[in-house]
């Protein structure tokens, strides 16, 4: 008989808005909304206190506002939440055996095993004081056999909470629940369930597979699955994904500074654009020089994740400055990102990247017909 497993589900409360409120105090315990303007855009986050008038994460901020008028908007601090989360990775990479980053505020722990030494349960709610004493943010979690049973459950244990479902009771905490809480549940399939008579997840369990998978097709069947509580998913191990970056010697050395400036921007919108490609963000810029003599130096900054040339290049120009010694002859010019995550784009959320995400996919459309050289700034000073 397989040793059933032991997943704990980490999810940081109303992530955008903690952070916000220990930032500053005066926010804690209002409606407060964490989005763009009060006129345009949509909510990215809100406080609890907002979402008792129904407010929620994606709704139009004009919808928003006609919902709770008194809420208080800010555009939100993207920088800061990288760094928090940042801080809340280290803390559980210091003590997991193997924890999985799912997004920016969400993190699946293997505890399978530890029963052997630990106590899991104990030992998962002194890993939540650990996280809320050293960061401030309120989290909540749940220790489940799998990771769909954790995921549920940390959802019902909001906010700042815990819930443990003991192996072998995941059909019975599951059945009372609405069948719209087993994640990709979407609006069209939840109304195709309930015209179908089928309300909670229980609803599923008393019909058969078969019926199930005439109701819904091969989805049908996944479901009915699922409502008895049965998921393989592994938890992925997390890792710091590797850097991307480029290099040219130059063919003789130069210490023209123009021409430095404007190589710096090509290799940079270079590995911009793969980044762009492979659904990354950087989180570390680089510079690179190697000096005539021989003698390299480099400099590097932490910047807020970001996959957008127009960010990129001034902070790329700016450790340039700060490195270059004005008149020496460079044989060698590189660049770097580092700390690269596919998860962090949430932290884009909240501004009105709409027009500047649509510029980017018609020039990287174009890069990809035509090669990444297809298309270069017109200004590189």
């Amino acid at each position: 008989m397989n040793r059933a497993r032991i997943i704990a589900h980490f999810d940081l409360d109303a992530f955008f808005v903690s952070v916000e409120c220990i930032n500053n105090p005066a926010l804690k315990g209002i409606p407060l909304i964490v989005g763009g303007s009060r006129e345009r855009g949509v909510v990215t986050a809100c406080s609890y206190e907002t979402r008792k008038f129904g407010v929620h994460s994606a709704m139009p901020m004009a919808t928003a506002m006609r919902l709770c008028p008194q809420a208080t908007v800010i555009k939100g601090t993207r920088g800061e939440y990288s760094r928090y989360s940042r801080m809340v990775t280290e803390i559980i990479a210091a003590k997991a055996p193997l924890f999985e980053k799912a997004s920016i505020d969400e993190f699946y722990l293997d505890l399978t095993g530890m029963d052997t030494y630990f106590d899991p349960w104990q030992w998962t709610v002194d890993l939540r004081q650990e996280i809320i004493d050293k960061t401030g943010l309120p989290i909540s979690f749940a220790l489940a056999s799998n990771k769909m049973i954790a995921k549920i459950a940390t959802n019902e244990a909001k906010p700042n909470g815990c819930i443990r479902v003991p192996a072998g009771m995941e059909q019975e905490y599951l059945a009372p629940l609405p069948v719209n809480t087993i994640p990709g549940i979407g609006k069209q399939t939840h109304r195709h369930l309930l015209d179908a008579g089928i309300k909670t997840i229980g609803d599923i369990t008393v019909r058969t597979e078969k019926q199930m998978e005439q109701l819904l097709g091969n989805y049908g069947t996944e479901l009915w699955n699922k409502a008895h509580g049965r998921h393989s998913g592994e938890v992925t191990p997390y890792y710091e994904a590797k850097s991307v970056s480029t290099e040219n010697t130059f063919e003789a050395n130069t210490n023209d500074a123009g021409f430095l400036l404007s190589e710096l921007t090509r290799m940079t919108e270079k590995i911009g654009f793969e980044l762009r490609r492979d659904d990354k963000m950087t989180g570390c810029v680089t510079v690179k020089i190697r000096y005539s003599d021989f003698e390299t130096r480099s400099r590097q900054t932490s910047v807020s994740y970001t996959f957008y040339d127009d960010e990129l290049i001034p902070v790329a120009k700016g450790l340039f400055h700060k490195l270059y010694q004005k008149g020496e002859h460079v044989r060698l010019l590189g660049v770097k990102f580092s700390e690269l995550t596919n998860e962090a784009r949430q932290t884009n959320m909240f501004e009105d990247t709409e027009k500047k995400s649509s510029l980017y996919k018609a020039i990287d459309s174009v890069k990809n017909r035509f090669g990444k050289t297809a298309i270069n700034r017109g200004k590189t000073s």
